[in-house]
């Protein structure tokens, strides 16, 4: 509609120069050269009319291309940013994830130290009390001693050999180990550390629903053992890794009640001030 204004003046001068040569044909050269001069100046309107309309739909036509690229420069600045966007996501989570790698490892060494240490159980077999305990019903029942020293050499060394296995790094050979030590030995005063060790390996193997399981096992069968608080912990840790973080704050703050003092609940407290 732009042009056509132009293109209907354009017309008009053109066909009142025809009518004025018309005249002056008529007036110079007679009929003949009149006709000819008016079909000379018909075929050259329609020709600039041509011309005109050509130059109009190549306006359009590039107007048209520059809208298109100009939408697809938009298009393309938009999958920039979403691609910056997505990177800088992933950049967090792979940091975070290496961070959390670098805590669990920290741990898993500081675990390992405190076991080299003498955390271990003491080489009569038992754990803490529990040794206590079987101490004072072993003096109530001499008529075992002589079977009580076998049956404790026997699961020490199940027990010293599954551990092994997990200190070495072989975690599939460690959870078959600890796994065939609980079940056989299930009233052990090993058996809570062997729940821990296990959970541990399955972590490590990034099987977080098992390892939650035999974590919570330890704390069931033994809530008073020196590991339940590093249990609990490590219980937050594996539904960290499953983004159940909500289950997450709630088995801290479960840690930071049940076992104020412990060095768990210290770390505890560090890793719900993040998870806030």
């Amino acid at each position: 509609m732009k042009h056509a204004k132009p293109l209907r003046l354009t017309a008009l001068a053109l066909a009142l120069a025809l009518a004025a040569a018309s005249f002056s044909a008529h007036a110079l050269f007679g009929d003949d050269d009149a006709r000819r001069a008016i079909l000379d100046l018909r075929q050259r309107l329609d020709t600039a009319i041509t011309a005109q309309n050509k130059l109009v739909e190549d306006n359009e036509q590039m107007r048209r291309s520059m809208l298109d690229l100009q939408t697809q420069i938009e298009t393309l600045r938009n999958e920039l940013a979403q691609s910056r966007g997505i990177q800088e996501q992933a950049s967090r989570e792979l940091e975070d994830l290496r961070r959390r790698q670098q805590e669990a490892a920290q741990g898993m060494e500081d675990r390992l130290r405190k076991m080299e240490s003498g955390d271990a159980p003491p080489a009569s077999g038992m754990d803490g009390a529990e040794a206590a305990d079987d101490a004072s019903a072993r003096s109530q029942a001499p008529q075992q001693a002589s079977a009580e020293p076998d049956r404790s050499a026997a699961e020490r060394k199940e027990y010293d050999a599954a551990f092994a296995a997990f200190r070495s790094g072989d975690y599939r050979n460690a959870q078959t180990r600890l796994a065939r030590f609980v079940k056989k030995y299930p009233q052990s005063s090993y058996a809570p550390s062997a729940l821990f060790w296990l959970g541990n390996a399955q972590y490590a193997t990034r099987d977080y629903k098992e390892a939650i399981t035999n974590f919570r096992s330890l704390l069931s069968s033994a809530p008073k053992h020196d590991k339940a608080p590093e249990a609990l912990l490590s219980i937050a840790n594996c539904q960290i890794e499953l983004k159940d973080t909500r289950a997450a704050r709630a088995t801290l703050n479960q840690l930071v009640k049940a076992y104020p003092r412990s060095e768990a609940a210290q770390a505890g407290r560090e890793r719900l001030t993040r998870l806030r």
